[in-house]
């Protein structure tokens, strides 16, 4: 798949280069983004298939968005992106998925994330950096947001925000699929997280 190794080798490109911007070693972002350093060669080298969890700890931990490791230069002032061009970066069991639209750009972007999670189904994520703030609209269908152990019911037309710097889970709730559409705001600057 030509497709996946070009994207594979600009995530390369992208991590060294933010590893290097941040005067990281690979053991040092390793220990922080709790990555072993084999995995972080490996990935710096393009080879390897990275997951979610792994790309959203070393966005939070070098102080980008997932997507700053995933794309390339934007070449225009107006970016219009389209669902099948754009690759799952999560897939759940039963067919679940989601997909990283973009990512705004300026000091504090926000990725727009699509997700679709089927009756029962969960993504559970690791708290993020401080400073992150996390908004789900459900499009259609119902879902359970749990956020630090606390479950919350949010259906189509309702839209529920919440700080990410804490253990949060999505799970798909009631009899028919859920379609919800998501932001990750981030704070401006780079982690200082030590």
């Amino acid at each position: 798949m030509p497709e996946t190794a070009a994207a594979l080798r600009t995530v390369a490109y992208n991590v060294r280069a933010a590893r290097t911007r941040a005067g990281l070693s690979l053991d040092e972002l390793g220990r922080r983004a709790q990555v072993s350093k084999g995995a972080l060669v490996a990935l710096e080298k393009a080879q390897g298939n990275p997951n979610l969890a792994t790309l959203v700890r070393l966005a939070d931990t070098l102080g980008i968005s997932v997507s700053a490791l995933m794309q390339g230069p934007s070449d225009s002032r107006v970016r219009v992106v389209s669902a099948d061009a754009v690759a799952p970066l999560w897939t759940g069991e039963r067919g679940g998925e989601a997909r990283l639209m973009l990512t705004t750009s300026g000091p504090a972007p926000v990725e727009v994330w699509r997700w679709r999670l089927e009756p029962d189904e969960e993504y559970p994520s690791h708290p993020h950096q401080a400073g992150v703030v996390e908004t789900v609209s459900v499009v259609s269908g119902r879902m359970t947001l749990v956020v630090d152990g606390i479950e919350h019911s949010v259906e189509a037309g309702q839209t529920a925000t919440f700080d990410g710097d804490t253990s949060h889970t999505y799970r798909g709730a009631g009899s028919e699929t859920c379609h919800l559409l998501m932001t990750v705001h981030l704070p401006p600057g780079p982690a200082t997280t030590a």
